[in-house]
C-alpha cells in the first residue's frame, strides 16, 4: 500500500483549512488537504456564509425594488420564490469553488477528496468516494473540519417540513408561514431573508433579548425592524416537542403555546465535525458539542496536532477561522504569522446589517470606565439619502479623559464595511487611538465613512 508523505496535512478546506494550508505551503512545506466533499470551500462556501449572504443580497434588492418610488413607477411589487432567489447564491458558490481550487493548484497543494480519519498521531487514512483508501503520513496535522447544525435526538429532521440551516438550502417552495427556532445570528439572518420574501416568520428566542451580546441599543433596533417586517419574536420560550403534519408542523412550547406553520427551521446551536475523525485513536477528547480544546497556540493535547475554526468553538466566524488556521500553521512553520486571534469584529448580515468591535455600553458601565458616546444617524447622511438607505447609525464609545476609542457599533447599510475604519484606529497605540482622528482626517464626501466624523463631533460636543 502506497503512503504519501507530507510535512503538514490539513483536514478540511473551509476558511481555517485554507488559511493553514496556504501559510504552510508559502513557508516551503509539502502540504495536503483532505475534504469530504468533491469540491473545496467547506461549509462556509457550500452551506453557510456564502449562500446565506448571497441570498440576503438578492432579498435586499427585491425589497429595494418594491419600496423605492422610482422602481414602483415601472410596475407593481414583484414577488420572487425562495428557489428562484437561491439560484443567485448557487452562481456565487460555483465562482468561489473555482477561485479556491486555483489557490491550491498554484501553491502545489495536493487535495484529497474523501473522509479522513486518524490511524495514529502521524497517519491519516482517507476513504475516497470510490472506496479506495489513501494513507497520508504527516509530521503535523491541522484539524479544520468545521461544524454542522446541532440536531437534538428528539426532533425528526427527516420530516419534509423540518429543516436546519444546512437543509434549508434544499427548500423547493416558499412557505406562507415559517417557524424559526433559535434567535442567534443564523436564526436572525434567516428571519430577515424569509420576511423579506413576504413570509410570516415566528422567531423563537429562549432568552429575553435578541442577540444579547450586542450593544443593547443595536439589539433593540434590530428587534424593531424585524417586527416592522412581520417577524413575530417570542422571547423566553423553549420547545417541548415538534409535531410533524402532512401539510406543516406544530411547535409545542413549554409555556403551553402551540404554533402552527408550513415549515420549521431549526437554528439552535452547532456541533463540531469530529465524530468521523477517529480521535479516540490518538487520545483527543471533545466536549458535548463535538469541539476540540486547544491552547493559545491552537495546539491540541497531542503535540503535533493543531485545530482551528468552528471545530474549536468561539467565535465561529469565517473571518476568525481563516486567521486561526493561518496562525496555527504559523506556529508549525515557526514564522512571524502566529498570533492569538481576538478582538474580532462581529458581522451579522440581517436586514439591516450589524457590525461591532470592542466593548459595549453595559460592559463599560460594569467596569466603571468613564466613557462618552458619539452618534451619527444615517438618515442625515448624504450617501445614505442618495442610496435610499436611511435606516441605521454609527455609534462610537470613547474614554472621556484619554479620548481612546473603546468600541464601535454600527447598524444599517454597509455596517460590516464601515466598522473596519474604527477597527484600524482601535488597533493603534497611544495617542494614535483617539476619537480626534476622525475630526482631524478628511473623508470623501459623500460616503458612509463620513459618519465617523459626524459621530466624533457629536461625542466631543458632549464633553463640554
Amino acid at each position: 500500500m502506497a503512503v504519501y508523505n507530507y510535512d503538514v496535512v490539513v483536514l478540511g478546506s473551509g476558511p481555517a483549512g485554507e488559511g493553514a494550508a496556504m501559510n504552510a505551503a508559502k513557508a516551503g512545506r509539502k502540504v495536503a488537504v483532505v475534504d469530504d466533499r468533491r469540491e473545496v470551500g467547506g461549509n462556509c462556501t457550500h452551506l453557510g456564509t456564502i449562500p446565506s449572504k448571497a441570498l440576503r443580497h438578492s432579498v435586499r434588492q427585491i425589497m429595494q425594488f418594491n419600496t423605492n418610488p422610482m422602481f414602483r413607477q415601472i410596475g407593481e411589487p414583484r414577488w420572487f420564490s425562495f428557489p428562484d432567489v437561491l439560484k443567485s447564491a448557487e452562481r456565487v458558490i460555483a465562482k468561489q469553488v473555482t477561485s479556491r481550487t486555483s489557490y491550491y493548484a498554484r501553491n502545489r497543494i495536493d487535495v484529497f477528496f474523501g473522509t479522513g480519519s486518524f490511524a495514529d498521531e502521524q497517519t491519516v487514512e482517507v476513504v475516497c468516494p470510490n472506496g479506495v483508501v489513501e494513507t497520508l503520513s504527516a509530521k503535523q496535522v491541522v484539524i479544520a473540519t468545521g461544524s454542522r447544525p446541532y440536531r437534538p435526538a428528539d426532533i425528526d429532521f427527516n420530516h419534509p417540513r423540518v429543516y436546519d440551516s444546512d437543509t434549508i438550502l434544499t427548500l423547493s417552495h416558499t412557505p406562507r408561514r415559517l417557524i424559526i427556532y433559535g434567535a442567534g445570528v443564523i436564526g436572525s439572518e434567516y428571519a430577515s431573508i424569509f420576511s423579506g420574501l413576504g413570509v410570516l416568520v415566528d422567531l423563537i428566542d429562549n432568552r429575553d433579548q435578541l442577540l444579547s451580546f450586542l450593544d443593547s441599543e443595536i439589539s433593540d433596533a434590530l428587534s424593531y425592524h424585524l417586527r416592522t417586517n412581520n417577524v413575530l419574536i417570542r422571547h423566553n420560550e423553549d420547545y417541548e416537542r415538534i409535531e410533524g403534519l402532512d401539510n406543516g408542523v406544530i411547535l409545542h412550547l413549554k409555556s403551553g403555546k402551540k404554533i402552527k406553520a408550513d415549515a420549521l427551521l431549526w437554528c439552535n446551536g452547532r456541533t463540531g465535525n469530529t465524530d468521523k475523525l477517529g480521535l479516540e485513536n490518538i487520545g483527543i477528547k471533545v466536549n458535548s458539542r463535538g469541539q476540540v480544546t486547544v491552547d493559545e497556540n491552537y495546539r491540541t493535547e497531542v503535540a503535533n496536532i493543531y485545530a482551528a475554526g468552528d471545530v474549536i468553538g468561539w467565535p465561529s466566524l469565517a473571518s476568525a477561522a481563516y486567521d486561526q488556521g493561518r496562525s496555527a500553521s504559523g506556529k508549525i512553520v515557526d514564522n512571524d504569522t502566529w498570533r492569538f486571534v481576538d478582538d474580532v469584529p462581529t458581522g451579522i448580515y440581517t436586514i439591516p446589517e450589524i457590525s461591532s468591535i470592542g466593548q459595549n455600553e453595559s460592559e463599560l458601565t460594569k467596569a466603571k470606565i468613564p466613557y462618552e458616546v458619539g452618534k451619527a444617524f444615517f438618515k442625515s447622511m448624504a450617501r445614505a439619502q442618495i442610496s435610499h438607505e436611511p435606516v441605521g447609525m454609527l455609534k462610537i464609545l470613547f474614554h472621556r479623559e484619554t479620548l481612546e476609542v473603546l468600541g464601535v457599533h454600527c447598524f444599517g447599510y454597509q455596517a460590516s464595511e464601515i466598522v473596519h475604519i474604527g477597527q484600524a484606529i482601535m488597533n493603534q497605540k497611544g495617542e494614535a487611538n483617539s476619537i480626534k482622528y476622525f475630526v482631524n482626517t478628511t473623508f470623501n464626501y459623500p460616503t458612509m465613512a463620513e459618519a465617523y466624523r459626524v459621530a466624533a463631533f457629536d461625542g466631543l460636543n458632549r464633553l463640554f
